[in-house]
C-alpha cells in the first residue's frame, strides 16, 4: 500500500536545492567543489539590519505575530512600494509571509481551481510550475530564446491564452536569465491583457534592486493593471537575508485577505525578530545596499568575459539578478571523458563530476538547452570555476 499521496509523489524536487545537496555530499567526501548553483548572495546581512534584530530581542519580541505581519512592517512596506515603485497600497492589501515562496504558494492556493491555466514565460523560477500543479493549476510554458533576451513577446502571450487562462506569472529581473522587462515591453503585454479582463498577473520582483540598467518598472504601475496584479517581493536577495525568511505581497484587497486567511491555517505569522529587522531594511534607502549591486555588476562582466572563451557557451548579457544562463546545446550528443551528454541535466552533472563545479540544469527552469550559473561567489571562485569548466570540456 502506498502511504504517500499522489500529490507528493508527483511533485518534483527543487533542482537548485538538489544540486546544492549533492555538492555538500561531495565536499563531505573531501572533494573541492565550487558551488555556483544556489541563488544566495555571499554577503553578510548589513549591520544596521542585524542591530535592529538584536534590539528586538532586547525589547522582548517573542510572541506570536499577526498573521499578515506587524502593522509597523506593513507601513514600511507601503512606504517602500510608494518610494521605489510609485504604488499605493493600504494595510489591508499587504501580507507578510515566511519568504516570497510562501507568498507565491498562498496566491496559487487562493486563486486557482482545478484546470485553471497559468502562463509561464520560459525560463521561469524552478518552483513556479510545481506550485501551480500542487494547487490544481496547469502550467502553460511559453518558450523564449536567447536572441530575445529570454523575454516573452505580446504575440506569444496572446497565442498562449485560452478560455482556461487564469493567470500569468513572471519575474523581472528574471531568475534564471537575469532579463529585465522594460516599461514598454510590459505595456505591450498589458495591452494584450486588456482584451482578457479576467486574467491576473503575478509580478515577482524579488531581484528588483539587483538591477544593472537603473530602471525597474512594475506591472501594477499601469493604472489599468493595478487591480489585476499581485506584486511579490522580499528582502532575501537585495539585503542578503535569505535565511531570515521574510517575503510580502501587495495585492487587491480581496486577494490579500484570502492569502491572510489561508496563511492563518498553515503557518500563521512570520518570525517576530525577522519582521522587526525587515522594518529597518525597508525604511532604509536602497543606496544602503548599492555596494552589493556594484560588486555583482563587476562579477557579471568578469564571468561573461571568461565564458566567452569557453567553446560552446552562448550567453546574452543579463540586466539584473546574479545569474548567467548560457545555451550549451552544442554539446548534446557528444561524448566527453566517456560520458554521453544527452541534455542539460547530463551536462550539469558532468561539470560537477569532472570540473568540481556545481551549476543547475536549465530543464528545471523550462529551458532544456541551458544551464544556470550563479555568480553570487567571490571573483576568485568565479575565475577558478570557469578555468575548471574550460579544462573539463577541452
Amino acid at each position: 500500500m502506498n502511504q504517500l499521496s499522489d500529490r507528493i509523489n508527483n511533485l518534483s524536487t527543487s533542482a537548485t536545492l538538489a544540486m546544492a545537496a549533492k555538492a555538500r555530499e561531495l565536499r563531505e567526501e573531501g572533494k573541492d567543489i565550487i558551488g555556483l548553483s544556489l541563488g544566495e548572495p555571499d554577503f553578510n546581512t548589513p549591520e544596521f539590519v542585524k542591530d535592529a534584530a538584536i534590539q528586538a530581542i532586547n525589547d522582548n519580541y517573542n510572541s506570536y505575530t499577526p498573521v499578515d505581519g506587524y502593522a509597523e512592517l506593513k507601513d514600511a512596506i507601503i512606504t517602500k512600494f510608494k518610494r521605489d515603485n510609485n504604488l499605493d497600497y493600504n494595510r489591508q492589501q499587504i501580507v507578510v509571509s515566511t519568504g516570497a515562496k510562501q507568498a507565491l504558494y498562498n496566491i496559487a492556493s487562493v486563486m486557482l481551481n482545478d484546470g485553471d491555466e497559468v502562463i509561464l514565460p520560459c525560463p521561469y523560477w524552478v518552483s513556479y510550475s510545481d506550485i501551480v500543479k500542487l494547487n490544481g493549476g496547469v502550467p502553460v510554458e511559453v518558450k523564449t530564446s536567447i536572441d530575445d533576451d529570454f523575454k516573452m513577446t505580446p504575440a506569444q502571450l496572446e497565442a498562449a491564452i485560452t478560455p482556461k487562462t487564469k493567470m500569468i506569472w513572471y519575474s523581472s529581473p528574471c531568475n534564471p536569465s537575469g532579463s529585465v522587462y522594460s516599461k514598454e515591453e510590459l505595456r505591450g503585454l498589458a495591452d494584450v491583457l486588456q482584451k482578457y479582463p479576467n486574467i491576473y498577473v503575478v509580478s515577482d520582483e524579488i531581484y528588483e534592486h539587483i538591477n544593472f540598467i537603473g530602471d525597474h518598472f512594475s506591472m501594477a504601475q499601469f493604472s489599468d493593471m493595478f487591480e489585476r496584479t499581485i506584486t511579490v517581493n522580499g528582502v532575501s536577495k537585495a539585503f542578503a537575508m535569505t535565511g531570515w525568511r521574510i517575503g510580502y505581497i501587495g495585492a487587491p484587497t480581496e486577494i490579500a485577505r484570502a492569502c491572510n486567511k489561508i496563511q492563518g491555517q498553515v503557518t500563521s505569522g512570520a518570525n517576530c525578530i525577522a519582521q522587526r529587522a525587515v522594518i529597518a531594511a525597508l525604511e532604509a534607502s536602497p543606496d544602503k545596499v548599492q555596494y552589493m549591486v556594484d560588486e555583482f555588476k563587476e562579477r557579471r562582466q568578469l564571468i561573461l568575459g571568461l565564458l566567452s572563451e569557453v567553446d560552446g557557451f552562448s550567453c546574452n548579457e543579463p540586466e539584473g539578478a546574479f545569474y548567467v544562463f548560457p545555451d550549451i546545446s552544442v554539446y548534446f550528443g557528444k561524448t566527453l571523458n566517456g560520458q554521453t551528454i544527452n541534455n542539460a541535466s547530463d551536462f550539469a552533472m558532468y561539470l560537477l563530476e569532472y570540473a568540481n563545479v556545481a551549476t543547475v540544469t536549465g530543464e528545471a527552469f523550462g529551458n532544456p538547452n541551458c544551464i544556470r550559473i550563479s555568480y553570487a561567489a567571490s571573483q576568485e571562485q568565479i575565475i577558478e570555476a570557469i578555468k575548471r569548466i574550460k579544462a573539463a570540456l577541452n
